[in-house]
Formats: C-alpha cells, structure tokens, sequence
C-alpha cells in the first residue's frame, strides 16, 4: 500500500511537474541553477518533481496546458531558467554540441513562458469589433504577424483571429487594443480612389504623429521612423507601414505608371478589395489617355461589340442555354457598358492579358451568332 501510494506520487509529479506538492522541499532556485551547470549534461537527466521548469523542453506534453491555473512563482521560475540558459549558452564552446541543446531547450522555455502569458483557449468563435468580423482560425502550422502587435503569431500556442472583410489578423489578446476600423466598411461606403499622385502634405501638418495611431515619428527615425505612403500621401510609423508593394491608381491613371511603390497597411487593404471594382471612368478622369494608348481603344472596340451582341444572345434560346454571357461573369461591367473599368482592367490591358482573353471571347460570340446560331428566340 505504501509502495502505491510513493508510486502515485511520483507519477504525478512527472506527468504534471507544475502541480507542486505539499511536501516539495523548498529551494528550486539552487536546484535550477545546480541543473543548468555544463557538467549535468554528462549524464542523463533524473525526472524529479522538483525539476519541473527546466524539464519543459524535453517533454512530450511540453506544449499542452496544464489542468488548472498558473500562480506568479512559475512564470518567475520560467524566467529565471531562460536567463540561465542564456548565460549558459555564452559560456560553452561555441558551435558545440552542448551549446546547441541548451538552445533548443531556451527556445522551448521562452514558448512555454509565452503561453502561460497568453488568455486561456476558451475564446469566443467570432467577434464584431468596430465592423470587423473576427474568427477564430484553426490553422495551427502557417506563420503569420499580429497587425496589431507586429510581432509573430505562434499559431502551435497562441490563439489568434482573422477578419473576414479585410484579413486583418492579430493575438486574441489584441483583439481589445484594436483601434483601427474594418476598411471593407470604407470600400462599402466610400467607393472611390485617391486620384492625386502621392498628395503629400508633410510632417508638420500631422504634428510630427503617425497618420493612424499618432504615434511620434520623425524622418530621423527618433523615436520612430516615418514612412510614407505614396498612396495617401501621409506619413507612418513602422507599426502602421510595413513597407508592401502595390500599384497606385492615380499613377496609372494620369502617367500609366504600374510600378509598385510603398503603402501602409491600411491603403494595402484598401486598394486589394477595390481591385476589381469598376470604379474608374476614364473618359471623364483622362480622356487623353486613349490618343496615347491603342490598347485601350482597341478594348473599348470589343466591349461596344459585346454590348451590340447582349440583346441577341438574351433572346437566343441556345445561348441562354449555353450561357454564353456568363464567359464574363468575372467583368460583369462589360456586359453593362463601356466606360466603367476596374484597376485590375487597366493592369490587364497593360500586360496584354485582357486583349487576348476578350478577343477570344469576342469570337466565340460572332461564331454563334454567325454560323452556330439557329434562330430559336424565346
């Protein structure tokens, strides 16, 4: 009886060495520091109950969540032992074979701590945060960055959310600090673009602050570097402004320019889900831009025929069988006129893929309508 009881005991304090136990001796700090000495990798290591912080890197279970709650005294304990690895890795020879186990096992006590520090996993699904709609993602193994922290989201220990409107993603534990709204709501009320090439204004006119969380910044980099967005023309902090590339609609509009500049997050957002939008007209905003262009005289010449083919093919019972209209359901403003066009048009029509796509649409409808059609109308 007594030899089940010691058993039991011991198995518990292996399986869970953060449950401390009554009668645990004091004094883990020594035994911590006593075990981190280059000399106890000699031999192999003695499962005691009181080993249980630096025991964290070599368990199986080392990345599950213990039963019950954390009390101060472990994470403490856990940052204790991540200071002694560091000083242990300065000290052993480098490249050597101890020094590349003792950071393997850093590694593992730094997620550990993360962890613990971390809100428990009990989240909600989906939450609504100003007009984001924010859920719960499963994926365990794909490494992204909190938009909102800008440091790395461990999807194996952390749980972290993705906005379905705007794929702002950030930690559960940053979902409350976000101050910065969903732009697929601006996209829904507001759809237009910034058509002055980079309207700059300078730094003094946003008061030496970040354009969106009014961080202090300066071009000196003290305290923050200012960047600026060459689509609003503002400038950033380097939370704000990661330096991603996209095309500016202005510069294509006016100078049909489609190199990539640098944009904040917020114009990055902004400008993918206004992409395919055909939001442009460009006979109003640069009607010179067709004298210089024969590319785009030549697109606007099969969008007019393609208008003249809809009736026919509407009322042709083997084309709405066919559903021969739908060959453009991707650019449904092509079969509602010929001026609206998307950026995505004009950066098509720029590398030729949209001449050759609408060309070969253009012949397949004159081909029905000249030789497969045979005059069946609804």
């Amino acid at each position: 009886m007594e030899y089940d009881e010691r058993l039991a005991r011991f198995r518990q304090g292996h399986l869970n060495p953060f449950n401390k136990a009554e009668d645990e001796p004091r004094g883990d700090k020594d035994l911590l520091h006593n075990e981190m000495k280059p000399d106890s990798f000699k031999s192999e290591p003695r499962f005691h109950p009181t080993d249980r912080v630096m025991d964290l890197g070599l368990a199986e279970d080392h990345f599950s969540r213990p039963v019950g709650s954390f009390i101060a005294s472990d994470i403490e304990h856990l940052k204790q032992a991540i200071e002694d690895c560091k000083r242990l890795i300065l000290e052993l020879p480098e490249h050597s074979e101890k020094q590349k186990d003792t950071v393997v096992k850093l590694i593992h006590l730094r997620l550990k701590l993360q962890e613990l520090k971390d809100p428990d996993e009990d989240e909600p699904n989906m939450r609504v945060l100003l007009e984001h709609r924010f859920y719960k993602e499963k994926s365990k193994s794909v490494k992204q960055t909190c938009d909102k922290c800008s440091t790395i989201i461990w999807g194996l220990i952390q749980t972290w959310y993705t906005c379905t409107g705007c794929s702002y993603r950030c930690h559960s534990k940053c979902l409350n600090t976000i101050t910065k709204p969903c732009v697929r709501s601006k996209v829904s009320h507001q759809s237009e673009y910034e058509l002055n090439i980079c309207p700059e204004s300078g730094l003094d006119s946003q008061d030496y602050r970040c354009a969106e969380c009014r961080a202090p910044v300066s071009l000196r980099g003290i305290p923050n570097e200012a960047r600026q967005c060459d689509y609003t023309g503002q400038y950033y902090c380097s939370n704000c402004h990661w330096n991603d590339m996209a095309v500016i609609p202005a510069r294509v509009i006016h100078n049909w320019e489609f190199e990539s500049r640098k944009v904040c997050r917020s114009s990055m957002r902004y400008l993918s889900l206004m992409m395919s939008r055909p939001v442009l007209k460009l006979k109003e905003i640069n009607p010179l831009l067709f004298n210089f262009v024969e590319e785009l005289v030549e697109i606007r010449k099969l969008r007019q025929d393609v208008l003249l083919m809809k009736p026919y093919f509407i009322t042709c019972k083997e084309a709405m069988e066919a559903r021969l209209l739908l060959q453009l359901q991707e650019r449904q403003h092509f079969v509602e006129n010929d001026e609206m066009y998307s950026l995505q048009d004009l950066i098509d029509i720029s590398s030729g893929r949209l001449s050759s796509s609408l060309t070969e649409i253009h012949t397949t409808f004159a081909k029905h309508i000249k030789l497969d059609c045979e005059g069946l109308l609804l």
